[in-house]
């Protein structure tokens, strides 16, 4: 009898074992919807699409995508600001998150009070480059134009408080220049200008650029990565020339502030894991994107440094977007 009473107990004890690490495991929505704040076919969405089938299988549930484009992002991040706490919606974004945040006055949401970092899904550099028609053959030849003659020189981006716009700001504090910004609507116009003569300079992501320097009409100069970056081994950093700049971008996932801690600790372990995929590092290999292992902490840190960089730099030089 009394051992008949130890194996019972045993097996109560082992049912609610069980029951409480069932009780502890993240509930997972019916369906996730990934909401992308920009239009279908752009970069942020490829990778979107190329995630969402790898967490479904890890999440064993629906996974769509969902563009909501507008505003420089700005629609699609306040609908997912707005969206249930509950892990169905989440925000597919990059650091133009932050920089439509620090240079729009009227942003409808607090991008660190009403967001919770995931999963930093990878970063990469910006690459400097200038038309095929100017002189310049490195980074240290563009400033001492640039010094030489201030204002003469013409730099091209994807509209004002762009990233771009920003980063080629801090080139010009770092090396003591003053380019003069020609804002464009959107980078594939400036990349057409800059192919053209039209202007001199750009800072972009690579896709952009790739294929007027294919051409030979537009020459790269040096990548904004802080040391020599893996995908482009045959171009210095401009850290080199100008000690302490930098600018990486990434691309990260967000859900609403106040998801569930042990929910956003599943997904960025299943995110950690899909960004270093063979699908999703094609997508990413494209502009010299590297996968980013850090925990949902780490991201949340970052993206507090990188806001706090860009207000700052907004701040100093008056930036407001249009």
């Amino acid at each position: 009898m009394k051992t008949l009473i130890k194996q019972a107990l045993t097996l109560a004890a082992g049912y609610a074992v069980c029951a409480a690490a069932a009780a502890a495991q993240p509930g997972v929505p019916a369906q996730v919807k990934i909401v992308v704040p920009f239009s279908a076919g752009a970069s942020n969405d490829a990778i979107a699409r190329a995630l969402a089938p790898q967490l479904a299988e890890r999440l064993d549930t629906t996974v769509i995508v969902e563009n909501r484009s507008g505003a420089a992002g700005v629609i699609g991040s306040d609908y997912v600001a707005r969206a249930p706490k509950d892990g169905s919606v989440l925000l597919l974004t990059s650091s133009s998150f932050l920089t439509s945040a620090a240079t729009q006055p009227h942003v409808p949401y607090d991008p660190l009070k009403q967001f919770a970092p995931v999963a930093m899904i990878g970063q990469g550099p910006l690459v400097v480059a200038v038309s095929a028609g100017t002189p310049y053959r490195s980074l240290a030849d563009l400033i001492a134009a640039a010094r030489g003659k201030p204002d003469a020189l013409n730099y091209g981006t994807a509209g004002v408080g762009s990233l771009g716009h920003l980063a080629t700001v801090m080139l010009d504090d770092a090396a003591g220049t003053r380019m003069t910004h020609v804002p464009y609507k959107g980078a594939a116009n400036a990349a057409s200008d800059l192919a053209g003569g039209q202007i001199d300079v750009m800072l972009s992501n690579y896709s952009t650029l790739a294929p007027v320097v294919q051409s030979g009409k537009v020459r790269l100069l040096a990548t904004t990565a802080r040391a020599r970056h893996a995908a482009f081994p045959d171009l210095a950093p401009a850290a080199a020339t100008l000690p302490g700049y930098a600018v990486e971008i990434w691309v990260g996932v967000f859900a609403p502030a106040g998801t569930p801690q042990p929910y956003i600790d599943r997904l960025n372990a299943a995110l950690n894991e899909i960004s270093a995929s063979p699908a999703t590092t094609t997508l990413l290999d494209i502009d010299g994107t590297i996968p980013a292992r850090l925990s949902s902490a780490e991201f949340g840190k970052r993206v507090r440094d990188d806001l706090a960089l860009w207000r700052e730099v907004t701040a100093k030089h008056d930036i407001t977007a249009n």
